[in-house]
């Protein structure tokens, strides 16, 4: 077994990965290039308020197994602030819509929440039955059929009707896999639509703490003490028998893993953080539905979230997704139209005074989930580790956690990865009567997805 492991990148593929392997006896060397660890899941602290900020505001959900289970590892999964009491609080022109598990098995338990405060017509909750029972019969097998076609291409053909389309899909793809629903692989929007779906009672959460603070320093702390080093401000440009780093410093190890950021096209976006000078809202988290039709996609009211914030005033973080449209705004244009939409939900928010403000515009989020890339995501090995790589899971920091452990594993020849919890209720029952009859000797799969037809 290999002694000395360097690791390139220090973002949470890099850091669980190096975790897993000092935890084992092994010494590890981690290598990031930047003066921070955290990767696309960094913080620091703001010079003009003293609060610690985020690149941009993060969500963990209550079946990122791996993430979690890295958290108890480092000590600190206490410090995510939960909300089971409801799934989201959705705005539009028409008000707002909370969405709730109700105790019915999954998929069913948001379609009351969907049929009472939607304003859809029946005719069109139930166009979308085909596109549900496709996503509860998912598994990573439907990758390559489904991955030729766009999610908008897939919906139409399963007969998904245009106002559930816009009311449901196309926020849901922006939200979640950070792309307009017409450039989204629909392998990609139909697995993580069948994650969410199938698990009963599934609910957000929020880093109680700055994101970084949740990890970073316990993970540095980690490698340290198993005799590892953390290197920060160095990067590698050569790997041969270990790494050469920009400066000619060559560190001597038997392996290499490359925990590296994705080079793919990215979806950028753009984080901005509103300090006001009075306590606007209770709610932690609310989101708005029509997408690229509004420039910020969600909020966040840190003084409702973070630890010892309860009294201050409202601190509001939001995330412009695929920020193109915001390219040609100054800071100044994106506070102000931030306020306008934090004041759609919260209507004295244009009577308040944003005392501070910082824009954060960062050039990737995920790699875009193009059609056709799900199938290109390589597998994690014992030399490749990332939040990109074939883990079953949206790039994510969870599937970043997941492909750091997978690639311990590969040289441990351990099991510390989380494997993916099979869905509850009928979803669950669905997916199993599919790999029952998948089994060997059962000729049977689920049937290729037609192309469109192109319009006359």
């Amino acid at each position: 077994m290999a002694k000395h492991i360097v690791i390139v990148g220090g973002g949470l593929a890099g850091l669980s990965c190096a975790v897993a392997l000092g935890d084992a006896g092994l010494r590890v060397t981690l290598v990031e290039r930047d003066q921070r660890l955290g990767g696309r899941a960094q913080s620091w602290t703001d010079p003009a308020s003293g609060d610690a900020i985020d690149l941009g505001p993060h969500i963990v959900h209550s079946e990122y197994r791996n993430m979690l289970a890295f958290l108890e590892r480092l000590g600190t999964r206490h410090l995510i602030c939960w909300q089971p009491e409801k799934l989201i609080t959705l705005l539009d022109k028409k008000g707002t819509v909370e969405l709730k598990h109700r105790r019915l098995p999954p998929p069913l338990g948001l379609l009351p929440d969907l049929v009472a405060r939607s304003g859809l017509a029946l005719r069109d909750l139930w166009s979308n039955n085909r596109a549900t029972w496709r996503a509860m019969r998912f598994d990573e097998a439907d990758v390559p059929d489904l991955d030729r076609l766009s999610a908008l291409e897939y919906l139409r053909l399963a007969g998904v009707r245009q106002p559930m389309i816009d009311w449901f899909w196309s926020f849901a793809a922006l939200s979640v896999m950070n792309v307009p629903l017409e450039r989204c692989s629909a392998a990609a929007l139909l697995r993580v639509h069948s994650q969410l779906i199938g698990r009963r009672g599934l609910h957000f959460g929020f880093p109680a703490v700055a994101l970084s603070d949740l990890f970073a320093p316990q993970a540095e702390q980690a490698i340290v003490r198993n005799g590892g080093a953390v290197l920060l401000n160095s990067e590698v440009v050569h790997t041969d028998r270990g790494a050469v780093l920009s400066d000619g410093t060559r560190i001597a190890a038997d392996h290499v893993v490359l925990a590296l950021a994705p080079t793919a096209e990215p979806s950028p976006y753009v984080s901005s953080y509103l300090w006001f000078d009075r306590k606007l809202t209770r709610e932690r988290f609310w989101a708005q539905r029509e997408g690229l039709a509004r420039l910020n996609t969600d909020f966040y009211d840190l003084s409702n979230i973070r630890r010892g914030w309860a009294d201050r005033p409202s601190v509001i973080a939001s995330n412009i997704i695929y920020s193109h449209r915001a390219n040609a705004m100054s800071d100044a244009e994106i506070i102000a139209a931030t306020q306008r939409e934090i004041a759609a939900f919260v209507p004295q928010a244009m009577e308040a005074r944003v005392v501070h403000a910082v824009v954060n515009r960062i050039p990737m989020a995920i790699p875009c989930p193009l059609p056709g890339t799900e199938s290109e995501r390589p597998a994690p090995s014992a030399t490749l580790a990332g939040d990109w790589t074939r883990t079953g899971l949206p790039c994510s920091m969870e599937s970043a956690v997941r492909s750091g452990y997978l690639a311990a594993d590969a040289l441990l020849g351990s099991n510390l990865a989380q494997p993916m919890r099979p869905n509850d209720g009928i979803a669950g029952l669905v997916q199993r009567l599919k790999r029952r009859r998948a089994a060997p000797g059962r000729a049977w799969r689920t049937p290729p997805t037609a192309r469109p037809r192109p319009h006359p």
